[in-house]
């Protein structure tokens, strides 16, 4: 992989993790079409880039809940927990976003070998399930906005979200737009789903990253400038995708992204299929 490659690749990574077009689908496309077989080492330092993209964009909640969950642990200890909970948005958040990591958990270890398969598979897969969140897109566009936000949602709310993360798992799913879509259907708020669909992605992202960071000593490349610069425009991709997500789900509709999805998805799994790509 040389510098451009790297580049490209970094770019796309950090824009797809938070766009609702799925990164996996989209990094399986890049590489296709570049030529180019990602190390273990290079997705290590991707996902690090998209990790420090959303931590720092949300840097002021996180520390607020990091406090906050901090104290709910002293609440147990003094047998107030439930008092504390209701009073404070941000001990609720955090064990919330907690709770709906826990599917997205239990279906990465059960079903890891059968999600690699279809990773490794023809590119036809990730094409299907990227059509798919186009139109999981689309029809939540449909909903009119709910009024649950950081304030009253609760725990149902939470688990359903999670269990569109858990889905999400699959190649061509988007992760952003499936737990947005999520949240539309049971009436969050739109900013507020787009929110907390990109803090419950840091758990994700960083259990993604440590499981991959295991066996970097024996993948690491030589070559590490295009390592690092893939890392770096990654960071700067996943910001400003961030950034333009919150702005377009507060003024604008992401029925552009679903008619994008469609697009690809059948262009793909067409050429696939018949052996152009």
């Amino acid at each position: 992989m040389d510098i451009i490659q790297a580049i490209i690749i970094g770019i796309v990574q950090g824009l797809t993790e938070f766009l609702p077009v799925s990164s996996s689908a989209h990094l399986v496309f890049a590489q296709k079409l570049l030529g180019v077989e990602s190390s273990l080492a290079f997705d290590v330092f991707l996902h690090l880039g998209t990790l420090i993209a959303v931590l720092w964009f949300f840097r002021w909640d996180i520390i607020k809940m990091l406090k906050s969950w901090w104290l709910s642990i002293g609440d147990i200890l003094q047998g107030r927990f439930m008092e504390g909970f209701r009073q404070d948005p941000y001990k609720r958040l955090a064990w919330y976003v907690i709770l709906a990591t826990i599917p997205v958990g239990v279906v990465g270890v059960l079903f890891e070998d059968s999600v690699d398969a279809l990773f490794a598979g023809a590119l036809y897969v990730p094409a299907f399930f990227l059509f798919v969140t186009g139109t999981i897109l689309y029809l939540s566009q449909r909903m009119s906005s709910g009024n649950v936000n950081l304030n009253n949602i609760s725990k149902k709310e939470a688990l359903w979200m999670g269990l569109g993360q858990a889905c999400a798992i699959l190649p061509g799913l988007s992760r952003s737009g499936t737990t947005i879509a999520a949240g539309l259907t049971i009436g969050l708020e739109k900013e507020f789903a787009a929110k907390f669909s990109f803090i419950l992605s840091i758990p994700a992202i960083f259990g993604a990253f440590v499981f991959k960071l295991k066996d970097i000593g024996a993948a690491m490349d030589a070559n590490f400038l295009p390592i690092f610069l893939g890392f770096i425009v990654s960071i700067v991709a996943g910001y400003l995708a961030i950034k333009w997500m919150l702005d377009l789900i507060q003024n604008r509709s992401l029925d552009i992204f679903a008619y994008y999805c469609w697009a690809v998805g059948i262009i793909v799994f067409m050429g696939s299929i018949a052996h152009i790509f």
